[in-house]
């Protein structure tokens, strides 16, 4: 029998690991999130703005991978490999802090997409006790199940996301069939109070910053993949597809429903814009979706935290305490996922009990996976000034200004208050800096950039809970 752990992940599960992760529940709402403040043009330019901004990062991570394919450290390793040990491990603090973050929206969402159905009526929005605990349920369900195999996890993972490309293609082909022209061209430039088309532009794109995220999962995995070709063509292929997905759901409603009556809708209003085209069981069949949907992205995330904090402690350079470093038998990173699962169910707790400090957490996950997309994208601007060959000058320089973008367009005050949480992450990094017998800091400008990450730690909660309640 062979050892599982010496298992390879080929182009279709990697592939699928993109799909899954970045097609999660944001799609079902795209239509009414992108309608709420705009007309089908400025949407037009936003997401051809959008998709040249994610080509460049897409094409950042395939660069990276081919280039440093001795790094097999995915996102972190090239961080670490271009800015030193303190800043790569914040990268993979960043990500994995992220990670299980939206696990736990993720079990929020799903019990409350459970909760649209007459029969299942007290879960509610997904926050009551009795979906709190049907989440951990199945939140414990899904760790132990990971825990016994990774690899069969990820065959899961390969039939959850295609069972979740059904409904959503099925929508498309519905729409492009009732499509209908003049409905798509009222109000094209927007309504008046809507506000110019570059207002409108920038309110899109608010929600295309989201879509994306998860589109360096198959670089997380890059020591399993069969070849580093794989990952390439992996993370290219995954943006090709959730694209197209993307960018129908979003246009072709508009051809089905006007603007201002879609941007009314309730979500996710997916469901209510195929129900105008088939009737009631279109509706059923996409909320069916919704939930698979949101099993699927839960299935990917967990094991992408999982496995970014494993990848932040093995070795001999390991940047988070070695226990973390290590596997199973069955070739899953325990501890990490241990950690995982446990910093998920006290949020999922929490979420209960204190919902608008949870909501708050939820956005601020979403804020703290664009550090490590910038700082990949730095990193190749830093090649490209050495090099100054013009491929990696354009990357670089579009993929730079992008991440900086992103991360505006997320929120300076999420921003400030990530602070916080990378400040935490101190401790983790000096203690395994104390395991591998080495000073606290290798340079200088690990220690300066640390003590601006405490400085603003600390103006975050000054400003945002000390100074407001005095």
């Amino acid at each position: 029998m062979n050892n599982p752990v010496r298992k390879k992940l080929g182009l279709l599960p990697l592939t699928l690991l993109v799909v899954g992760g970045i097609v999660g529940s944001g799609i079902f709402s795209l239509p009414q999130n992108m309608a709420e403040g705009a007309g089908a043009g400025p949407i037009l330019i936003a997401w051809a703005i959008t998709l040249f901004g994610m080509l460049m990062l897409t094409r950042i991570f395939q660069y990276l991978s081919i280039r440093f394919y001795k790094i097999n450290d995915g996102l972190y390793g090239y961080v670490r490999e271009g800015f030193g040990d303190y800043i790569g491990f914040n990268a993979a603090w960043g990500y994995w802090i992220s990670a299980w973050m939206a696990c736990a929206s993720y079990l929020v969402i799903l019990f409350s997409a459970l909760g649209s159905f007459s029969s299942l009526h007290f879960f509610g929005d997904g926050t009551t006790l009795v979906a709190v605990i049907g989440g951990l349920i199945f939140l414990w369900i899904v760790h132990f199940f990971v825990l016994s195999g990774i690899y069969t996890a990820f065959l899961l993972n390969c039939l959850v996301t295609l069972a979740k490309i059904v409904p959503i293609g099925l929508f498309i082909v519905c729409i492009i069939l009732a499509f209908k022209l003049d409905t798509f061209k009222l109000d094209f430039w927007g309504a008046p109070q809507l506000g110019s088309i570059m207002q409108q532009i920038e309110h899109t794109m608010l929600y295309t910053v989201w879509v994306y995220l998860g589109i360096e999962s198959a670089t997380v995995y890059a020591s399993r993949a069969k070849g580093i070709i794989s990952i390439s063509r992996a993370t290219f292929l995954g943006f090709l597809i959730t694209s197209i997905l993307l960018v129908c759901v979003s246009i072709l409603s508009l051809g089905i429903v006007p603007q201002a009556e879609l941007a009314a809708m309730k979500n996710p209003s997916m469901a209510l814009v195929i129900e105008r085209v088939v009737g009631s069981w279109g509706a059923t069949l996409i909320n069916i979706g919704l939930i698979v949907s949101v099993s699927g992205g839960l299935l990917s995330w967990i094991m992408l935290a999982a496995e970014m904090l494993y990848l932040a402690g093995r070795g001999e350079k390991h940047t988070v305490p070695k226990c973390f470093g290590q596997l199973n038998h069955a070739g899953t990173p325990h501890n990490a996922l241990w950690l995982t699962t446990i910093f998920i169910t006290v949020l999922i707790i929490l979420a209960h009990f204190y919902q608008s400090g949870y909501n708050t957490l939820i956005q601020l996950s979403t804020s703290m996976v664009l550090i490590p997309y910038l700082l990949s994208a730095a990193f190749v601007f830093k090649l490209a000034l050495k090099s100054r060959k013009p491929y990696l000058i354009i990357i670089g320089v579009a993929g730079t200004i992008y991440g900086i973008w992103l991360i505006y367009a997320g929120g300076i005050s999420y921003l400030l208050l990530s602070m916080i949480l990378y400040a935490i992450g101190l401790g983790f990094y000096l203690y395994a800096r104390r395991q591998r017998q080495l000073t606290a800091f290798s340079f200088i400008h690990d220690k300066c950039y640390a003590i601006v990450i405490i400085l603003l730690a600390i103006t975050a909660i000054l400003y945002f809970y000390v100074i407001p309640n005095l």
